[in-house]
């Protein structure tokens, strides 16, 4: 065991043309480690280095936080691996190696864990790089840099103390930017911040290059669990236990002078997935000062300055020959890996560098049209071009923008650094929007740039503003990917935190006032803004075609409503799977009737309240099937317990009594006669069919009437699927399946019409599930309601649910919120036995769900590979159902292969 532990190859080595890994690991080397290996083996100008696995990140977690056994000599090794390449030491004086480590799991997580630059930088060896570079400067530029880093990232100390420690010897020499620090400024600043760090810690910063990387990489490591990536990693669905991988890198420098530089480059635009090249650049500068936002980057192609009304050189213009170099590299990249990238560089003295690739971030409207341009392009086929598209992403594409012909009060205007529209109230701390957004206010952020720390913020905002940062700024990946609008770099944009308060154009707009952005224009406008509804067109309704070629699964919608049904038709449904009966008796004008049902004292009184209700759901149902065009609409009879129709309290019922001239008395008593402890396992679902079975038999005719009126007027005749809810026992199904024919039969013979009409059960008890053979001896299709059989099956309360399964969720006991994603293991368990049972007593029973989870990609999956034959959800997340029931399909084709 112990030899086998030894063997474990922790450390793997690329660079110099050659490389001990390839795209293809990323799991084991994480995504930057994969794609550093391979940019090397395709011979592209990459900084020697090595990857530190996610193995080795979770053998660490494992041991209770020790370094697994023979590491520190493979890293030992890499290091002399990576001097023998560059003809530098690590810790030399004169000649001295410096290095960047950096985080990087297997999916990319932008800004949430940590990264440290120029390591290897002390008293010594800043002298030796300033001797080596001529460039005294230069050297403790980034020496300052490097305190500043570290002392964050692996000594915990506030950067804010560095930054105002900057501050004050700009004021004192009256500089407004960093690039008009002499050598002798940095070498002052460089003493303070060093003098900072000794009165904060009680001992020097660290001298020994040794501990400065041993530090550095615990701190990545540490990183993998800091409170901003466990949370990006729970908004993401990426697994605590795929660990993050290390690189360490040899430096290079785009700070030493005018012929360096940094930059981020995406091959293709991420908010629009126009083929043209979109990035920016600083000159003199380390790649964190792009991303953090800290100084307003210049664009990289003259087409894009000249669009941007910039005045200051594109790097096309500033480094003509260097450019052209990048841009050959970033084409043979986009084919090689056959996606969009984004990609991190330095150009040290007039040198290209590649430092990072990845498949990038992009909103759902660029995500369409980079795979439907790659499909037409040739680099991907269809099947391919469906998979490229995350289906949630979708939801962004399906809410309204903002209307072109209403008057824009602009207020400051920015970059548009992702697009789509948004309107709240102004907050100026990721805190502040946590609050408030947690509250169900919406709020707009507003920040003179953000952090990795702000993702809460950002999350809980529906849209986010910056005064700095360019477009490939924190804030901008960040809310790409999120799907948020975002306007960054709003120079104009002088926020006073103190007084909570912006002031822009000679305008004055304070905490609370109301906003809103266009992440399309870069706009921030005063006020609330009229919005238009999403075209769902083009490269959506390509990609969407496509997806439909390879589906399996139907899809569905929730609606009751003709609102409902008609924006689920327009979003690709293929019949309604859940038509709430009880949502359209808490219509104002019907819910006198339903009060007057539940009043009478006996089974006359009730039919003749509920005769009033009558024409009412009929007319309902007329409505649905005409939109619905003879596709299937599966209607539920009445589920919820009677008292939710009643007042509660005496005020309540005064006030019901004398708008409806009801007795209060009367209504007060049967209020609490009805009162249940735990109504959610009361009388409810089909046992108010049972207990009163005139009320399905009004819902069973209203039905079936007004399917025979559809029929008669010549429209395409409906096939009313009715289901009867919370049935736990066979017995019930056949009382059930008797009073539906009953009714039906009678209807059908008084109209002289055919009527094809089918029962079902809606499976949510986990007995049901058990004993589904007994239910399908008299129901025609099972439609699994997750919501409530998650309820049940777990014993725990939806409603309530809140206030613990946070806890579970970050102990790592649940996963994912289990009435957000399916529970396959538990839940899925008992669809799956009944399903089988089901099938095993009826051979065509027609099976799907109805729960929330019905618009779940991964729950999608689980629906795939046990066979349903649909899904249903809301409206708005049916086209991300199609998307994701299309992938599903092909995930389980190539699983056959």
């Amino acid at each position: 065991m112990a030899d086998a532990t030894v063997k474990t190859r922790w450390v793997y080595a690329f660079g110099g043309g050659s490389a001990d890994g390839d795209a293809s690991m990323k799991n084991l080397l994480g995504g930057k480690g994969a794609n550093l290996a391979e940019m090397s083996a395709l011979g592209l100008p990459v900084p020697p280095g090595f990857t530190i696995t996610t193995e080795a990140c979770n053998r660490y977690y494992d041991d209770d936080k020790t370094y697994p056994p023979g590491l520190k000599d493979q890293v030992a090794e890499g290091l002399r691996q990576v001097e023998k390449i560059t003809g530098k030491a690590f810790g030399d004086p004169k000649n001295p190696l410096l290095v960047s480590v950096r985080s990087g799991a297997r999916a990319s997580m932008p800004g949430m864990m940590d990264t440290v630059l120029n390591l290897g930088l002390n008293d010594e060896t800043v002298e030796g790089l300033a001797k080596l570079s001529g460039d005294r400067r230069f050297a403790f530029d980034s020496y300052r840099r490097f305190i500043q880093m570290y002392s964050n990232v692996v000594l915990d100390l506030d950067h804010h103390m560095f930054e105002e420690i900057l501050d004050d010897h700009k004021d004192r020499l009256d500089i407004h930017v960093d690039t008009g620090l002499s050598a002798e400024d940095w070498e002052e600043v460089v003493a303070d911040y060093k003098r900072a760090v000794e009165d904060e810690r009680g001992e020097p910063f660290p001298q020994d290059p040794v501990e400065q990387l041993w530090g550095a990489i615990g701190a990545v490591f540490a990183s993998w669990m800091n409170d901003r990536a466990k949370f990006y990693r729970r908004m993401h669905d990426i697994p605590e236990s795929w660990g993050t991988a290390v690189n360490i890198q040899s430096m290079v420098f785009g700070n030493m002078g005018e012929g360096s530089a940094t930059g981020v480059a995406f091959t293709r635009n991420p908010s629009t997935g126009e083929n043209r090249l979109y990035g920016e650049f600083l000159i003199n500068a380390q790649g964190e000062d792009v991303v953090a936002g800290i100084r307003t980057p210049q664009p990289l192609t003259k087409v894009a300055r000249e669009e941007m009304g910039e005045k200051n050189p594109s790097m096309e213009e500033a480094m003509p020959e260097v450019f052209a170099q990048f841009r050959d590299v970033v084409g043979k990249l986009e084919r090689h890996y056959r996606d969009m990238q984004d990609i991190e560089f330095t150009v040290e003295q007039g040198r290209l560098y590649m430092l990072q690739t990845r498949n990038g971030k992009r909103t759902a409207k660029a995500a369409l049209k980079v795979a439907v341009d790659m499909a037409s392009e040739g680099l991907i086929d269809k099947t391919e071009a469906v998979m490229r598209v995350e289906p949630g992403s979708l939801d962004q594409l399906l809410h309204p923008t903002i209307d072109p012909s209403s008057p824009r009060d602009v207020v400051a205007t920015g970059l548009p650094a992702s697009p789509g529209a948004a309107t709240g109230k102004v907050v100026f701390t990721a805190e502040e929007a946590e609050k408030l957004g947690g509250l169900g206010e919406a709020v707009i952020l507003v920040r003179e740039e953000t952090s990795p720390e702000d993702i809460r913020g950002m999350d809980a905002a529906r849209g986010i503003v910056t005064a700095r940062g360019g477009m490939t700024s924190h804030a901008a990946v960040v809310a790409r990917g999120m799907g948020r609008p975002c306007v960054s770099g709003a120079g104009e944009i002088h926020i006073d935190g103190r007084a909570g308060e912006f002031h822009a154009r000679g305008k004055t707009v304070r905490a609370y006032d109301v906003i809103t952005i266009d992440g399309s224009t870069g706009e921030v406008l005063l006020g609330a803004v009229k919005m238009i509804e999403p075209e769902l067109s083009g490269d959506f309704g390509t990609l969407m075609g496509w997806a439909d070629e390879v589906r399996r699964l139907k899809v569905r919608a929730n609606a009751e409503t003709g609102l409902d049904a008609r924006t689920a038709r327009q979003f690709g449904a293929e019949g309604i799977g859940l038509c709430r009966t009880e949502h359209m008796f808490f219509d104002p004008a019907r819910v006198a009737a339903v009060r007057e049902m539940i009043l009478a004292d006996d089974a006359a009184g009730r039919k003749q309240a509920l005769d009033k209700i009558l024409p009412m759901q009929r007319k309902d149902f007329v409505e649905l099937f005409k939109i619905m065009e003879g596709l299937p609409v599966t209607i539920r009879l009445l589920d919820p317990p009677l008292h939710e129709f009643l007042p509660h309290n005496e005020e309540d019922v005064q006030a019901v009594a004398e708008a409806t001239g009801l007795d209060p008395a009367k209504l007060l008593r049967r209020a609490q006669e009805l009162h249940e402890v735990n109504p959610m396992l009361g009388h409810r679902g089909c046992r108010l069919g049972v207990s009163y079975p005139e009320i399905y038999e009004m819902q069973v005719r209203a039905i079936m009437e007004a399917a025979c009126e559809v029929a008669a007027e010549g429209r395409p005749a409906p096939i009313p699927e009715i289901m009867h809810p919370l049935v736990a026992k066979g017995e019930e199904m056949r009382f059930l399946r008797q009073l539906t024919d009953r009714v039906a039969k009678a209807v059908i013979a008084e109209q002289g019409r055919e009527i094809e009409y089918v029962v079902g059960a809606m499976v949510e008890l986990p007995r049901a599930a058990l004993r589904a053979g007994d239910l399908a001896q008299n129901a025609e299709f099972f439609s699994f309601g997750t919501n409530d059989l998650t309820q049940t099956t777990f014993g725990i309360s939806r409603d309530d649910s809140g206030r613990f399964l946070n806890a579970y969720i970050e102990k790592g006991i649940f996963e994912k919120d289990p009435f957000v994603s399916l529970d396959q293991e538990g839940v899925g368990d008992l669809i799956a036995i009944a399903a089988e049972r089901g099938r095993a007593a009826r051979p065509g029973v027609k099976l799907g769900i109805c729960g929330e989870h019905g618009g779940d990609p991964a729950s999608i999956q689980f629906c795939e590979k046990i066979g349903l034959d649909y899904v249903s959800c809301s409206p708005y997340r049916v086209p991300i159902a199609r998307l994701a029931a299309a992938q599903a399909a092909i995930g389980e084709r190539e699983k056959d292969r």
